[in-house]
């Protein structure tokens, strides 16, 4: 006979131990900039969740999806694989049909992705570029020109990172004077987290650091900012912009200035031979026989 062993009372002491509070923290407030914690003001909160060992700063997760359209030529292809190896906190997708219906395929694919902004570059005629800067799906965004581009392959400076760090942005004072520029200077601005005191420099650490350039270069000349991702109202347009299409028009006028400027000397040479003509020559048929 085999005698079954009694259950032992696991369950009861399962029980009798007090569960954690299972309780998922408040969600932070989403802003341009990112997530916002409510009670960053709030000492006693910091100092709570100081005692329970959880870091009392939040974490930026926002993502970026970096994609390209169709048809792009290599030289702004590799540009942006040099932004996206600048970028740690990106995201890369296949290539989008760049026509009108482009703003909600993008933001179905930021969605997709789980991130917040997007920057698409879209190249027409195989020589322009533009550039979409977006908060989605809420917007704003803001469409560039990109023009004098270098990538890092051209460039081969001597200024190397860390794989992963996040890229030092400078602003000029007139980012700090109108609306519109500083609406773009917040688009631009990364999350700075804090640090703990062990990390901060001493003084005159700053001092000693040099920064050395990494590339690549490039000029971008705002044309419109709106209200909504990849569309909306007009927030601001740029009075000086000049589409590059009418730059090549000016060009070809140019051109075709200098040929009509051949043909008219041509005629005006030809009118003065016939107004002007020469003596006969006494001894043309000198050598004739």
């Amino acid at each position: 006979m085999v005698k079954k062993r009694k259950r032992s009372n696991v369950s009861e002491v399962v029980a009798a131990v007090p569960k954690k509070d299972d309780a998922a923290p408040e969600r932070p407030v989403r802003t341009l900039l990112g997530w916002k914690d409510k009670n960053e003001n709030n000492v006693d909160d910091d100092v709570e969740v100081i005692d329970n060992g959880v870091s009392p700063f939040f974490r930026n997760k926002e993502k970026v999806l970096v994609t390209c359209s169709r048809r792009i030529v290599y030289r702004y292809r590799h540009l942006m694989l040099n932004i996206v190896s600048l970028l740690p906190h990106c995201k890369k997708d296949n290539k989008v049909e760049s026509k009108e219906t482009k703003g909600a395929t993008l933001n179905e694919l930021v969605e997709l992705k789980n991130c917040s902004s997007c920057l698409f570059f879209e190249c027409r005629k195989a020589k322009d570029l533009y550039l979409w800067m977006a908060k989605c799906p809420n917007g704003p965004s803001v469409k560039f020109l990109v023009s004098a581009v270098h990538t890092m392959e051209e460039l081969k400076l001597t200024g190397n990172h860390l794989k992963g760090s996040r890229p030092l942005l400078t602003f000029s004072s007139n980012f700090e004077k109108d609306a519109h520029w500083k609406l773009l200077k917040e688009m631009l601005l990364q999350i700075s987290v804090p640090h703990n005191e062990s990390d901060k420099l001493p003084r005159g650490g700053l001092d000693k650091m040099t920064l050395i350039e990494v590339g690549p270069r490039f000029c971008l000349n705002p044309i419109k900012i709106f209200g909504g991702s990849f569309g909306g109202p007009t927030l601001y347009e740029n009075p000086f912009y000049v589409s590059p299409n009418q730059i090549r028009a000016l060009q070809k006028k140019k051109k075709s200035g200098k040929f009509a400027k051949k043909v008219k000397a041509k005629t005006r040479r030809k009118m003065h031979e016939m107004s002007n003509p020469l003596e006969p020559d006494e001894f043309a048929d000198m050598w004739k026989y």
